[in-house]
C-alpha cells in the first residue's frame, strides 16, 4: 500500500508539478487549492502527510495547520512557502509543523522531507504500540474489591509528583505497581530505576546512588554515573527499603532531602529531578519501634501509603490471573494456551500461595512444560497443593518458601506440635513428656486450646 498524500496549495502549476513529480515516486497524491477543502479531505481520506503552502486566501496554512493539529494530531504537515521567514518557520514549528520548505522547490528535498516525516509517523505508531503493550503487561489483573480500589489509588496518585509507599508480602507485585504509577505518570517517557535495596549495602551506598569518578578508588577504573543521575526526570524505585541497615537509611535521606549531589570523588554539583517510590514488605512502624528503621526516612517515604492484597485474600482472582499467565506463557513460548480443568482451577484457588502471585507464575510456568496434553488436570497438580499428593516434602516446600527466619520457626513449630499431639491421640501431659517441655507451655501451644 503506497503513502498518500494530500498536497494543499492555491496555484494550480505547483498542485500539477508536485503531483505528477510524486505519482511517479510511487505515491498516491490527493489535490486542493485551499484550508476548507484540506479539512474535508482529512475527514474523509485520512491522508499519511499534507503538503501545506502558507500563503493562501480564505483561511491560511497557519490557521489550517491549527486545524490540522487540533483534529488529527498524528498527522504529518510540512509548509512550503514562497515567502519564508524565520519567524514564520519558528511559529509554525511551534504549532506542530514536521519540516518547513521554501519555494521555489528542490524536489529533492521535498522527498527527503516526506520520507523522513513519514518515517518518523512510523516510529511514533511504534512507540504507541509498545507503550500500549508495556501498560498492558504492566497493568494488575484481577477485579476484587481490594484490586479496583488499588487501581483507583494508582489512576489518582500517578499524575502527580507524590512520593509512594508500596506495602505487601514478598511475591504480591509491588514491582508491577510502582511500574503502573510510572507508566501513567508525566514522567513516563523517562527511566524508572529499580534499586535492589537488600543488596545495598554501607560501603556501596554512595557509590550505587551517587556515582563515581574514574580513580575514586581503588576498583573506580572509569567514570560511572550513579541511580540517582540515570532516574533523572524518572522515577527511582527502592525495591525493599525495609531491608536497608540504619547507617543506609540515614545515607539515603540525606541525599533525598539535599537533591543535589557530586558523584564520589567528583567536584561538579549535580542535581536530580526523580520521584521517589519504595516498597517494602515489613511493617515499617513495628520496625521503628524496635529500633530498626528511621522515623523520619518513614514519614519522608509514607506521602501516599499502597497495599497490594495477599493472593489468598483475592482467590477470586486466581480464575483471571491463571489464564493471564498460561496466555503469556504461549505468546512467549509461540505455542497454544494451555487451558485448565475446573478441579484443578478449585484446588488453585484453595492453595494458601505463601509466595503470593509470583509463586502462581512460577507453578504455571513448570505445569506448561511437564504436562502434555492441552489441558491441565487435577491429577497434574503437585504437592504440595494437591492435597491428594501432600508429603513431607510438601511441609519442607512450605517452611522454605517463608523468608524470614522467626515466621518459618513459628510455622515449623506449630505443625511439630500437631503432629506429635496427632501420633499421641491427643494427649498434652503424654507429648509434653515426649517432646520435653513444660505441660502449660504446649497447652497454650496446643492447636486444640
Amino acid at each position: 500500500m503506497f503513502p498518500s498524500i494530500l498536497i494543499v496549495d492555491d496555484e494550480a502549476s505547483i498542485l500539477k508539478t508536485l503531483s505528477g513529480i510524486l505519482s511517479d515516486e510511487g505515491f498516491e497524491t490527493v489535490t486542493v487549492s485551499n484550508g476548507y477543502e484540506a479539512l474535508k479531505i482529512l475527514e474523509s481520506e485520512s491522508p499519511d502527510l499534507v503538503l501545506l503552502d502558507i500563503w493562501m486566501p480564505g483561511i491560511d496554512g497557519i490557521d489550517t495547520l491549527k486545524e490540522i493539529k487540533k483534529s488529527f494530531p498524528t498527522t504529518p504537515v510540512i509548509m512550503i512557502t514562497g515567502h519564508g521567514t524565520i519567524e514564520t518557520a519558528v511559529n509554525a514549528t511551534k504549532i506542530g509543523a514536521f519540516d518547513f520548505i521554501e519555494k521555489p522547490l528542490s524536489i529533492d528535498k521535498v522527498i527527503v522531507g516526506i520520507n523522513n516525516a513519514l518515517n518518523f509517523r512510523r516510529l511514533e505508531e511504534e512507540n504507541r504500540f509498545l507503550r500500549k503493550k508495556t501498560i498492558e503487561k504492566n497493568s494488575i489483573t484481577g477485579n476484587c474489591e481490594a484490586i479496583q480500589e488499588l487501581r483507583k489509588q494508582i489512576s489518582i496518585t500517578a499524575p502527580t509528583d507524590a512520593w509512594v509507599l508500596i506495602n505487601g508480602e514478598n511475591g504480591t507485585g509491588k514491582e508491577l505497581v510502582a511500574r503502573m504509577i510510572h507508566q501513567f505518570s508525566s514522567r513516563s517517557e523517562y527511566p524508572l530505576i529499580d534499586v535492589n535495596c537488600a543488596a545495598l549495602s554501607d560501603e556501596l551506598i554512595e557509590s550505587e546512588l551517587l556515582g563515581h569518578e574514574k580513580g575514586a578508588f581503588n576498583k573506580a577504573t572509569a567514570k560511572k554515573k550513579g541511580k540517582l543521575e540515570l532516574a533523572h526526570q524518572g522515577t527511582l524505585f527502592f525495591d525493599e527499603i525495609g531491608d536497608l541497615g540504619l547507617k543506609t537509611q540515614a545515607s539515603i535521606l540525606r541525599i533525598l532531602q539535599e537533591k543535589q549531589f557530586q558523584r564520589v570523588g567528583g567536584s561538579r554539583m549535580l542535581t536530580a529531578d526523580v520521584r521517589i517510590i519504595a516498597s517494602t514488605n515489613k511493617d515499617l512502624e513495628k520496625e521503628i519501634a524496635a529500633g530498626r528503621f528511621r522515623e523520619d526516612l518513614y514519614y519522608r517515604l509514607n506521602v501516599i501509603p499502597m497495599v497490594v492484597p495477599a493472593l489468598r485474600e483475592r482467590r477470586e482472582d486466581i480464575p483471571d490471573l491463571v489464564n493471564t499467565f498460561l496466555n503469556q506463557i504461549a505468546e512467549k513460548d509461540r505455542t497454544i494456551p494451555k487451558k485448565i480443568a475446573p478441579d484443578a482451577m478449585k484446588i488453585l484457588q484453595n492453595s494458601t500461595w505463601p509466595g503470593n502471585v509470583r509463586e502462581l507464575k512460577n507453578l504455571l510456568d513448570r505445569l506448561s512444560i511437564i504436562v502434555g496434553n492441552n489441558t491441565i488436570e487435577a491429577n497434574d497438580i503437585p504437592a504440595p497443593y494437591n492435597p491428594r499428593k501432600r508429603t513431607t516434602q510438601s511441609t519442607e516446600s512450605s517452611l522454605f518458601s517463608i523468608d524470614r527466619l522467626d515466621e518459618a520457626r513459628e510455622t515449623f513449630e506449630k505443625q511439630f506440635i500437631a503432629r506429635k499431639l496427632k501420633e499421641n491421640n491427643h494427649d498434652i501431659a503424654k507429648t509434653a513428656r515426649i517432646i520435653g517441655v513444660e505441660k502449660a507451655y504446649l497447652t497454650k501451644k496446643s492447636p486444640l486450646k
